[in-house]
């Protein structure tokens, strides 16, 4: 669902530093991975890349639990700049984080529904893994802080199947709440805003991973419920954003898949990469360490700056409407 995007993006980031005369007077080549493989299958085949001098850099866009098993198989044999939203905390050195993590993330959807949606109470539901689990736990404290409270959580493994899809409608349809914090990924995330839909319950649902493609794989939706807080839509109104469009589409057509945050991510890393190896003058972890503060790359987004390994950047929220968001706020 994602890859597409993904693999666009990132190429389009590689020919932008091409056209500018590469790295150190190379020319970036992408190497593929496929990081929705079980995480130490990922993990062996990423670091055995890098040991072989295969690949001198990483740039990951998949899941936590994927990203955890590649950090501690790297060993600091590469640096690796990763993409996505991430539940926060890590301090590898070596390691980039250009998502929004969790303590970021959650809170503008969680203020903009409490003010505006009264929405007081609320069921958590996410996969079981990592990111999810850690996004949780700050959507608790935020939610405290707002006078509002939790009255059910749960966490399900992912491709959890039919029948617990079947079980926690029950639960909603059984407690009510005002609100659904979803941390559900890929084609778990879209089997239950389908089910949510088909069963007919009418409550908001905010989503820490839903972007444009997750949106087109559930039809569009239009009951004005459906919310998303990401650091990129691809409708947030800027000029940077707008010449980002341009370029992606004259590169590869009107019906590509349309740009998304996880798609962006790609493209951002591997310009973050790219500034980071130009600036310390080789792709040593040591050497990309010394420099890595105030390196600065321009993407959708605007200008984005490396501080203590991560960038801080605006988080949006956005209203589904058809088969796009409506950006509503950012903070």
């Amino acid at each position: 669902m994602l890859g597409p995007c993904v693999i666009n993006c990132a190429s389009l980031g590689a020919a932008e530093v091409n056209d500018r005369g590469g790295v150190l007077g190379r020319h970036v080549e992408l190497v593929l991975v496929d990081g929705g493989r079980p995480p130490a299958e990922v993990a062996r085949e990423v670091a055995g890349l890098a040991r072989a001098g295969a690949v001198q850099a990483v740039v990951g866009t998949h899941a936590s639990d994927v990203r955890v098993a590649v950090e501690r198989a790297l060993g600091g044999a590469a640096p690796y700049i990763y993409t996505p939203p991430y539940e926060g905390g890590s301090r590898t050195p070596g390691v980039y984080f250009l998502g929004e993590p969790a303590s970021r993330q959650v809170g503008p959807g969680i203020d903009w529904l409490v003010e505006h949606r009264r929405a007081r109470r609320w069921y958590l539901l996410g996969n079981d893994y990592v990111w999810p689990r850690l996004v949780h736990v700050s959507a608790r404290g935020r939610l405290l802080a707002r006078s509002a409270r939790v009255v059910g959580e749960r966490l399900i493994p992912c491709g959890f199947g039919d029948l617990a899809m079947g079980r926690v409608i029950e639960s909603l349809a059984a407690l009510r709440p005002d609100a659904v914090l979803l941390n559900l990924i890929g084609s778990d995330l879209v089997a239950f805003n389908r089910a949510f839909t088909a069963a007919g319950l009418r409550c908001a649902r905010l989503c820490g991973a839903l972007e444009e493609h997750g949106l087109l794989a559930v039809d569009g939706d239009s009951t004005g419920e459906l919310y998303a807080t990401m650091g990129y839509f691809g409708t947030v109104p800027t000029e940077a954003n707008l010449d980002l469009s341009v370029r992606y589409v004259r590169r590869y057509g009107t019906t590509a898949p349309m740009m998304s945050a996880h798609g962006h991510g790609s493209y951002e890393g591997v310009l973050m990469i790219a500034a980071l190896v130009a600036r310390a003058g080789a792709a040593a972890v040591p050497a990309i360490e010394a420099v890595a503060d105030g390196t600065t790359v321009s993407t959708g987004r605007g200008r984005l700056t490396l501080a203590d390994r991560h960038v801080r950047q605006r988080v949006y929220v956005g209203r589904a409407d058809g088969l796009e968001f409506d950006v509503l706020t950012s903070s």
